[in-house]
């Protein structure tokens, strides 16, 4: 990784593991020497609402804050909080987005209708669509696709592969460490293979 701050904000909604992911992000950083700042806002996530984590990564980082057109690495856990946050992407920044619609419950009440376009959206953004929740089923567990998206965004940032999985095994429960880690090679294989 070159000496400037990198800026990596995870979207989602309450319950995808945003949280973990930033903080084993995090580490992995601190692992390799850099300096870290992250940021959360979890509304209401306990009942499905927004969370969004901002983590700035570098040599000496200065603050946390992330502006509109500032983030370098935009990973979601959802498609439509993917582009409820695309505003704070920058110029050839990277967007990861789970291929996954979860119905706002203003939606699922009946009070307000889906947005259309969104997947096309995102492709015209330069989205890269991970079918995260098929890899994590295919890793063991559902649960983990807050892990199979680190793994692709493992590909953007220049952390050896050995740290990672160290991290990943320190932080997850132990009857859990295989699944999250076949998710993390499944997710970083995914976005390797697309670039490819």
């Amino acid at each position: 990784m070159s000496n400037d701050t990198k800026t990596v904000l995870l979207s989602g909604v309450g319950g995808q593991g945003a949280i973990l992911a930033a903080d084993i992000l995090s580490r992995v950083a601190m692992a390799c020497g850099q300096d870290v700042k992250l940021s959360e806002i979890h509304g209401m996530a306990q009942r499905g609402g927004a969370v969004t984590t901002v983590v700035r990564l570098g040599d000496s980082v200065a603050s946390m804050v992330a502006d509109k057109g500032s983030v370098d690495y935009l990973v979601s856990f959802e498609k439509v909080e993917a582009l409820r946050n695309i505003e704070f992407l920058k110029d050839g920044g990277a967007l990861l987005v789970n291929d996954e619609f979860i119905k706002p419950l203003p939606v699922a009440t009946g009070a307000a209708q889906a947005p259309n376009g969104v997947a096309e959206s995102l492709e015209q953004a330069g989205a890269v669509l991970v079918p995260a929740e098929a890899l994590a089923k295919e890793a063991g567990s559902v649960k983990a696709v807050n892990v199979v998206l680190l793994g692709a965004l493992s590909t953007k940032l220049n952390y050896d592969e050995a740290t990672w999985l160290s991290v990943i095994e320190s932080r997850v429960p132990a009857k859990f460490k295989d699944v999250n880690i076949a998710a993390f090679k499944l997710g970083r294989k995914f976005v390797e293979e697309c670039s490819a």
